[in-house]
């Protein structure tokens, strides 16, 4: 298990025990009393940091290696019912960008989402997340397709923002996420969006448009990274956690803004530590979620929808 840099005391107090442990079992010495001290120790230290996370730790806990990825959910939710589809019928297959048929709780659903890799190599071949045009047109198409069969679209979003390469900007970047939006707001099928790690700028938007928006707890939705921030405002990285709070990008904030519809709690220490967990907390809102609409007409879905968008950011005084 890795720790982040606040994880440390917790850390400290995990090998105290691992070595009390060791002790006991390698000699006559009854540890079961200090054992448990330790234990109530780990338990205590884990409450006070996970209950009092700052925006920039709630950041770091998005990206911890270990954090489950969208095959991961994918695999743990559909099992072997997973269809996965490839293709833009355009350019080429995007690897950021992944989508294809599956079955949550007996109920088919088209499920797209970006993909990270766990280690350099897979890093490189699915572009650490960040998709090409070519990745949101594949989504396009497949979200079409779900629409001509009457199947519920399911978006896991998990990008640190759309691929900013020249190449990519070539092929219509802005385009293709900007076709997304609106394409996703008069799709005819109900639509469950889902941030499972990262949500930045335009790159989590070309597929976040949905009837209903759920935000994992530990996890970050905004027009801009921190760092980025960081380096436009102040010309250094160093004022990233100052970034991190004044861009009110934690899933607490957006609920309150009304810019996600209902947080998905994770178990105390982050998606990671318990991932069995998480997955039955996330299936659990998505069939919640899809419960509230299925019953709806096309026509009072879509306008549902607009209604929804077109209130965000209006305020009375």
């Amino acid at each position: 298990m890795e720790y982040l840099d606040f994880e440390l005391p917790i850390k400290e107090l995990e090998e105290q025990l691992e070595k009390c442990t060791v002790i006991g079992e390698e000699s006559d010495v009854d540890v079961a009393e200090t054992c448990k001290q330790i234990e109530k120790k780990i338990a205590e230290k884990k409450k006070e940091i996970y209950k009092n996370l700052t925006a920039w730790q709630r950041v770091q806990m998005s990206r911890h290696p270990s954090r489950p990825y969208t095959l991961d959910y994918i695999k743990a939710l559909c099992g072997d019912s997973f269809l996965e589809l490839h293709g833009d019928r355009n350019v080429r297959d995007d690897k950021a960008m992944v989508g294809g048929l599956g079955k949550i709780n007996g109920q088919s659903y088209m499920i797209i989402g970006q993909q990270k890799g766990y280690n350099t190599k897979t890093r490189q071949y699915r572009n650490f997340g960040m998709a090409n045009p070519e990745g949101y047109r594949k989504a396009l198409r497949l979200m079409k397709s779900a629409e001509k069969f009457g199947v519920p679209v399911i978006t896991l979003i998990d990008t640190p923002g759309a691929y900013p390469g020249l190449e990519a900007e070539e092929r219509g970047q802005g385009e293709a996420i900007a076709r997304n939006i609106l394409e996703m707001t008069r799709l005819k099928v109900p639509i469950i969006c889902v941030i499972i790690g990262e949500g930045a700028s335009g790159g989590a938007l070309g597929i976040g448009v949905g009837d209903k928006v759920l935000m994992l707890e530990n996890t970050w939705y905004s027009v801009i990274s921190p760092e980025s921030c960081s380096s436009i405002l102040w010309r250094s990285w160093e004022y990233k956690e100052q970034a991190a709070d004044a861009l009110k990008l934690t899933a607490t904030d957006m609920k309150k803004m009304k810019l996600v519809d209902e947080i998905v709690k994770e178990p105390l220490g982050g998606a990671h530590r318990d991932r069995e967990t998480t997955f039955d907390n996330v299936a659990k809102a998505i069939t919640k979620a899809y419960g509230e609409f299925k019953k709806l007409s096309p026509t009072d879905l879509v306008a549902q929808r607009m209604d929804k968008y077109s209130e965000m950011g209006v305020f009375e005084e």
